[in-house]
């Protein structure tokens, strides 16, 4: 997800898969809990304490209904918000491994026989006393087949399958329409369900029935998403106060302060520990890093982070450096997570020719020779990142990632190649100037269909702001890009306003198309789609397919890979999207440097998939 689903986005996730589709048992995998280990071992427990969470730079939890759309679809929103009350029907990350956790998930693992698909409930709770049932998983299915376009996360799904029958209040059967490949449809399909509760089946003038008629939901979604716009309200909404999951909002403020309480009907495995865990925000990494050194008052960061401009240079095959916060009693422990970063090319970009422009594969190449992943590891990153080679991360190592992508940057840095590549298809090269069209035309040699004479590459570019490595990235960007006429614009804004220009596919949103490039953070986190399959990412059409990236033959590649688990398929796919640049790779950053309080427990390993699970943290003295 855009994430990112990075920092901050989401929607981004992990080492998992390493012995490929096949090899992954659904009854089997993730039986053991999260096994959430301690920064020492040392100290007696204590129950009760406040456990102080540090949000990531200029990005907050903004919307709270799990049903998310597009616009507000990240990993703040999912799991440091929506997932610590409204539970998946599938939970994923099982220590440092993104698998699923059939000990957390609210069901047992699906049986699947031939195109058959049977699920069971676990006894579950909402806080309304009202039992978790079928029908509540129902009402999640009906929404997406009524709402589609408003799923942020939307792969097809339940479009694929029929029969869709709650047969009693804990099993749910249905009919998938072909024999899809078994570990595709739980860790990218049942992923994305999350049981809502029947008091949320309702419009402004009273109860509906989306729970067993489709074509109720529209008015449903229009009434839940209107509530979830009034943010002042969510700690005391009679809608958002219900809750299955381990915690319940005692207090939300929409500058990103926010606070949970155990929810003490939950009924899960792991009862909360702490007497409460809070949100905070901070403008800048620098503002958190100032606090987390010399807390103010009562504030104390118990888990934070380092910006990577403080990090001491990481020798290149330790997992961790010099940690400049060890003698505050703090635990550092990089976080990555599983999945591929990018800015956005917006190929559907309302903005004069532009559109045409960037459908160019030699311009997206030579943007592509712009870029010095390397230069950015090493200086803004401190160490703390890798290259992405392309559609499927190349960190952590798995079977996923074919030879081709294992090889390295598919565009080293090269200005020399950029430049060559707008001289040989017309363009007149002008450094520090704006480089302009000559040549129109769609012939070997001219621009390309659809851009006119005299064209400029002057573009406008929207960025993450607060975050030191990502303005340094796109200042050097900038700077390259210069040497060749190609003129950036950048506009720095905070997350939740970069997602709201091109978290999603315009068109398919429509929303305005009015922007060129956007760089969020991170570009795309495997989750909730847990294997990188591009479904959701690269196909004609999808939800989060920020730029309109479309090529049929990518289409046909991307349906192979969800139907047969033969691993020459995937990798024939990945060798064929990676060098057609469907979005510009950048460096993929470890998602924090985290800062863990050396008396809270619980925390580590910390998970690829992004999600939280504070109900496993606990002080010690």
């Amino acid at each position: 997800m855009l994430v990112q689903h990075g920092r901050s986005r989401s929607r981004i996730l992990a080492r998992l898969l390493a012995a490929g589709v096949a090899s992954l048992a659904l009854v089997a995998a993730g039986c053991s809990s999260n096994s959430n280990s301690s920064p020492s071992a040392a100290g007696t427990p204590v129950s009760g304490g406040t456990a102080v969470w540090a949000e990531p730079p200029s990005s907050t939890p903004s919307y709270i209904f799990p049903y998310v759309n597009s616009a507000n679809i990240s990993n703040l929103n999912l799991f440091d918000l929506q997932y610590q009350m409204y539970r998946p029907l599938y939970w994923f990350g099982v220590g440092d491994q993104p698998t699923v956790n059939n000990t957390l998930s609210l069901a047992n693992p699906p049986v699947i026989n031939g195109t058959k698909v049977t699920i069971t409930l676990k006894h579950y709770m909402w806080s309304n006393g009202t039992q978790v049932t079928m029908q509540n998983v129902m009402f999640w299915l009906n929404m997406e087949l009524a709402e589609p376009a408003n799923y942020g996360a939307y792969t097809g799904f339940p479009t694929n399958v029929s029969n869709i029958k709650a047969v009693s209040p804990t099993e749910l059967t249905m009919t998938m329409d072909k024999p899809y490949n078994p570990n595709w449809f739980l860790y990218n399909d049942l992923s994305q369900i999350t049981p809502m509760p029947k008091a949320w089946d309702r419009t402004a003038t009273g109860p509906s029935s989306c729970e067993t008629t489709v074509k109720d939901c529209a008015a449903v979604y229009n009434y839940l998403n209107d509530q979830a716009k009034n943010t002042s309200g969510y700690a005391s909404s009679p809608i958002w106060g219900i809750v299955d999951g381990p915690w319940r909002l005692s207090a939300f403020n929409a500058d990103g302060h926010i606070t949970f309480v155990p929810n003490k009907a939950y009924s899960g495995p792991v009862k909360p520990k702490l007497a409460a865990f809070q949100e905070v925000p901070f403008t800048t990494d620098a503002a958190e890093y100032n606090v987390i050194q010399s807390p103010s008052g009562s504030t104390k960061i118990d888990f934070g982070y380092l910006p990577d401009q403080d990090a001491p240079a990481k020798p290149a095959n330790a997992a961790v450096g010099a940690n400049p916060l060890a003698s505050k009693g703090y635990t550092l422990a990089p976080l990555y997570p599983w999945g591929i970063d990018y800015y956005a090319t917006n190929y559907q970009s309302s903005v004069s020719d532009h559109a045409a422009i960037i459908k160019q594969l030699y311009f997206r190449e030579a943007l592509a020779y712009l870029m010095n992943q390397e230069a950015i590891i090493s200086g803004p990153l401190r160490g703390y990142g890798a290259v992405t080679v392309g559609p499927v991360a190349a960190t952590p190592a798995t079977s996923w990632l074919s030879a081709k992508g294992k090889s390295g940057d598919p565009f080293p840095y090269n200005p020399g190649k950029a430049k060559s590549l707008l001289a040989d298809n017309g363009w007149k090269v002008t450094p520090n100037g704006t480089s302009t069209c000559v040549k129109p035309g769609s012939a070997a040699g001219d621009c390309g269909a659809g851009i006119t004479a005299g064209s400029g590459l002057s573009f406008n570019f929207i960025y993450l702001s607060g975050t030191a490595w990502v303005a340094s990235e796109m200042q050097q960007l900038q700077s390259n890009a210069a040497t060749i006429g190609i003129k950036l614009n950048l506009v720095p804004k905070p997350l939740g306003q970069v997602l709201s220009i091109a978290g999603g596919n315009c068109v398919v949103a429509k929303s305005p198309c009015n922007w060129d490039f956007a760089n969020w953070g991170f570009g795309w986190s495997f989750s909730p789609d847990y294997l990188p399959t591009g479904d959701q990412l690269f196909q004609c059409g999808a939800v989060a397919n920020s730029g309109g990236y479309c090529d049929k033959t990518d289409d046909s590649m991307i349906k192979q890979t969800l139907t047969n688990s033969d691993l020459t398929l995937f990798y024939n796919w990945q060798n064929y999207l990676q060098p057609q640049v469907p979005v510009e790779y950048q460096p993929n950053a470890a998602y924090t440097l985290s800062e863990v309080a050396n008396n809270l427990h619980g925390v580590l390993p910390q998970s690829p998939t992004l999600s939280i699970t504070p109900e496993y943290w606990y002080f010690v003295k």
